[in-house]
């Protein structure tokens, strides 16, 4: 592959960095493959699902070229415009559910828990979603599993109750607000009752995450 140009975000194990004209370029830190992530948004996005489209893999699977996606990302819109929060809720929720009406491929790995045969996207929030002139799009597809989709969309509802707010103790409150009123929206169209069948399960999966801090596995544990 070509050289990269000028590094334009940083995520959790990924740097994304300019790369021609419409493309960006996704570079593994810590040498993980995104082979099975590449593969998994090429077959949701033939699906017809809102997903950059996958232009190249490099051999070792470290370098990823994709479609550039311009616009904000959700959760950087809810900052902004707080009073679109309950839209918002429904639009995360109908990208759920769209979603899980697709069967998972057979090379897809299971869900870290539950069983079932839908795919699923694990990490599907407003941060992992960019705002596009032609709608939203849905990235990071790192997680991409086959399972049950009330563990998709628990797992999402967690990370919306439990995620720490930067700023002081009025931001605080302003959020606990805000976000009160999310996850109302996000959860509405979803039995309740499969919900928590698989809450638990979900709550133990993610308090193993390296990435959340011990108030956050409180917050979540709240929720049984």
């Amino acid at each position: 592959m070509d050289a990269p140009g000028s590094l334009i975000a940083t995520g959790r194990d990924a740097d994304i960095f300019e790369y021609g004209k419409g493309t960006v370029l996704r570079r593994s830190r810590n040498g993980r493959s995104q082979v099975l992530e590449a593969r998994a948004m090429a077959f949701v996005r033939a699906k017809g699902y809102p997903v950059p489209e996958v232009f190249e893999v490099s051999d070792d699977g470290i370098d990823l070229v994709m479609e550039k996606i311009d616009g904000p990302t959700m959760i950087e819109t809810v900052a902004t415009q707080p009073w679109k929060l309950r839209g918002f809720g429904r639009d995360l929720a109908e990208l759920h559910q769209s979603l899980h009406l697709l069967t998972a491929p057979d090379w897809m790995p299971a869900a870290p828990c539950g069983i079932g045969e839908r795919l699923l996207h694990l990490d599907l929030h407003p941060l992992n979603i960019i705002l596009s002139t032609k709608g939203p799009v849905v990235i990071d597809w790192t997680n991409a599993a086959r399972g049950n989709p009330m563990v998709d969309v628990a797992a999402t509802w967690v990370l919306l109750a439990s995620a720490n707010v930067p700023g002081g103790h009025l931001e605080a409150a302003i959020a606990k607000v805000g976000r009160g009123i999310l996850v109302k929206a996000f959860l509405g169209p979803f039995s309740k009752a499969e919900l928590s069948s698989v809450l638990n399960s979900v709550v133990e999966w993610k308090s193993k995450d390296a990435h959340m801090t011990a108030v956050e596995i409180e917050r979540m544990r709240s929720l049984l």
